[in-house]
């Protein structure tokens, strides 16, 4: 029995099966912790979302950003962004259990045995990881509850500059989203920053998340995706970047748990 954690998907069906087949994943007695980001940019989404409900009791996912997007989209009736190459799943007959399953799946987990944390963008440096978890459970009772569609309707809306009490639900659900799933950056007063779209070199007045002073004395290991510009790296031996940039030409890549043992396969495409 193995667990192993794997990168941002984005419907790169033929790499994700490669990787697979290289470390002999038996859905029988393993399990797979996707980061999020199934979906959108890829060659076949649909075959992606495919595997994983077929697989889905050996498969947890932590919802990313392109993930919650298809929720929305759907639930709204919204059409998608062309760039996301989703025909083929979104004229799927199963797409209403791939929506279904998708909406079961968390933002966050906590692996106790092998002491990681997992989510699709990283751990907000002024949560715990139990405060996270909390966070995150009230973001899933929103997303699953009966009223999801009100919101999903205010998730694009500005993002809050600080958390507070006086915060209302809407607001709650979209601060706690943000973080999970959109963060790269904080500013120097450790807010969210999610206009900056250029390199770690060239970014000022602000930091990447995982620089943060906490994470210098930080023992548990956290495992995340969506940042394919760190090709992997983010200088931390136990902050584990598993977006590798697959979609965009680079490679997918894979992390068996409880050894912290990397492997990849290389893009089949240039997109």
């Amino acid at each position: 029995m193995a667990n192993y954690a794997i990168g941002d998907l984005q419907g790169c069906y033929k790499e994700f099966q490669a990787l697979l087949l290289q470390v002999d994943f038996n859905p029988s007695k393993d399990h797979l912790y996707l980061v999020g980001d199934i979906v959108a940019r890829g060659p076949d989404s649909l075959a992606c979302l495919d595997y994983l409900y077929t697989h889905q009791d050996s498969i947890t996912v932590t919802l990313g950003n392109h993930d919650l997007h298809l929720i929305a989209n759907y639930m709204l009736d919204k059409p998608a962004n062309p760039k996301d190459k989703l025909t083929a799943l979104l004229g799927s007959a199963k797409l209403p259990a791939y929506i279904a399953m998708l909406k079961q799946q968390p933002l966050a987990l906590w692996l106790e045995t092998e002491q990681v944390f997992i989510s699709h963008a990283g751990l907000n440096p002024a949560w715990s990881i139990e405060q996270a978890l909390q966070h995150a459970q009230f973001a899933e009772s929103c997303y699953q509850g009966e009223n999801a569609r009100d919101f999903f309707k205010h998730m694009y809306e500005q993002h809050p500059g600080l958390w507070s009490e006086q915060l209302n639900e809407f607001e709650r659900f979209r601060y706690i989203v943000n973080y999970f799933t959109r963060m790269r950056f904080l500013t120097l007063d450790e807010q969210l920053e999610l206009s900056y779209k250029g390199s770690i070199t060239n970014a000022t007045a602000m930091m990447p998340w995982f620089e943060h002073p906490k994470f210098t004395t930080f023992k548990q290991h956290i495992v995340f995706g969506h940042w394919a510009a760190l090709e992997g790296v983010t200088n931390h031996a136990n902050i584990h970047a598993l977006d590798t940039g697959c979609v965009w030409g680079g490679k997918l890549s894979l992390m068996e748990l409880k050894n912290k043992q990397y492997f990849s396969a290389n893009s089949t495409d240039f997109i």
